[in-house]
């Protein structure tokens, strides 16, 4: 392929620089989407979570940063090289139009893994937009070792504080806000909700429902929350009601809880359970943490 050690080296360099900022982007993602959890329950944690990939990154980018390179920069700069000679035009031009046509190759094949493609398709084109430009840059600087990595550390840092300076401040001014659980009616909720396992939860009209191998908290006393598999599972029938103002969330007191379904079942399996409401309008959920308010277990159900 024409490719030497130094330019292998320089390639990583360059694409591993901007994974800190991409890993930032996505934890400050999940942390503004639902994080199937009590309140407060796990902020300690994923500040610990962070500290933990802040850590393990300089193990992890490297590698990360010599795939990326092997797998969309240099097999685009090979080609850019050839095209130019063809068809003329700069060799950095079409090297940005052929890493981006090869990220949405990549995306095309994440179709087997189920990934959204109209998402992965532009967020693989862009991941070969910065190490193309990092490219341009050390064409004229040094050729030696320190001359790449350290430009590529220096990069990396300022990308990491930019991103997590945007994110700070779009948060505060309101541009990006916090998730909210949707705010959904009895008609709404009423219908069929399943999960994993077969679990299956039918809230029917009139305040009846349905449970076919569905998860349920054991009775006061009984279980172990520390156990793998800290709830119940029963079936049967029992009934059901919508809490809109989290009253009964048996992690709150009063009123101000999150929002969602008390599930009382008849006959001795299980004890009341809250399903909490989470994802959107569109996409609704039932989801319980179960066991331990640090490590639980969630399940989760959607609506049919």
């Amino acid at each position: 392929m024409g490719w030497g050690n130094r330019r292998i080296h320089e390639a990583a360099a360059v694409c591993a620089a901007q994974f800190p900022a991409i890993g930032l982007i996505w934890w400050i993602r999940d942390q503004l989407g639902d994080d199937y959890a009590y309140a407060g329950a796990t902020g300690a944690l994923a500040v610990f979570g962070l500290l933990c990939l802040l850590f393990v990154a300089p193990l992890v980018l490297p590698v990360l940063g010599l795939l990326h390179a092997l797998a969309q920069v240099l097999p685009a700069e090979v080609l850019a090289r050839r095209a130019a000679r063809r068809a003329r035009g700069p060799v950095w031009v079409w090297h940005l139009g052929l890493t981006s046509v090869l990220g949405v190759a990549w995306a095309a094949l994440a179709l087997l893994w189920d990934w959204p493609f109209t998402t992965t398709a532009p967020l693989f084109a862009a991941l070969g937009v910065l190490p193309v430009l990092g490219f341009m840059w050390l064409r004229r600087r040094p050729r030696s070792l320190s001359g790449t990595l350290l430009p590529a550390l220096f990069a990396s840092v300022g990308l990491f504080f930019l991103t997590l300076l945007g994110g700070v401040l779009a948060t505060v001014t309101g541009i990006v806000d916090e998730y909210e659980p949707p705010a959904l009616s009895t008609g709404q909720v009423t219908g069929v909700w399943r999960g994993e396992d077969g679990a299956v939860l039918r809230l029917g009209t009139g305040g009846r429902a349905q449970l076919t191998h569905l998860p349920a908290e054991f009775e006061p006393g009984a279980g172990d929350p520390y156990a793998a598999r800290p709830y119940t599972v029963c079936d049967g029938t029992g009934t059901w009601l919508l809490d809109g103002k989290g009253g009964h969330d048996p992690y709150t007191t009063g009123s101000g809880g999150r929002p969602g379904v008390v599930v009382r079942l008849d006959g001795g399996c299980g004890h009341e359970t809250y399903w909490r409401i989470g994802g959107s309008e569109a996409a609704p959920e039932l989801f319980v943490p179960f066991g331990d308010p640090d490590a639980p277990v969630v399940r989760i159900l959607t609506r049919d």
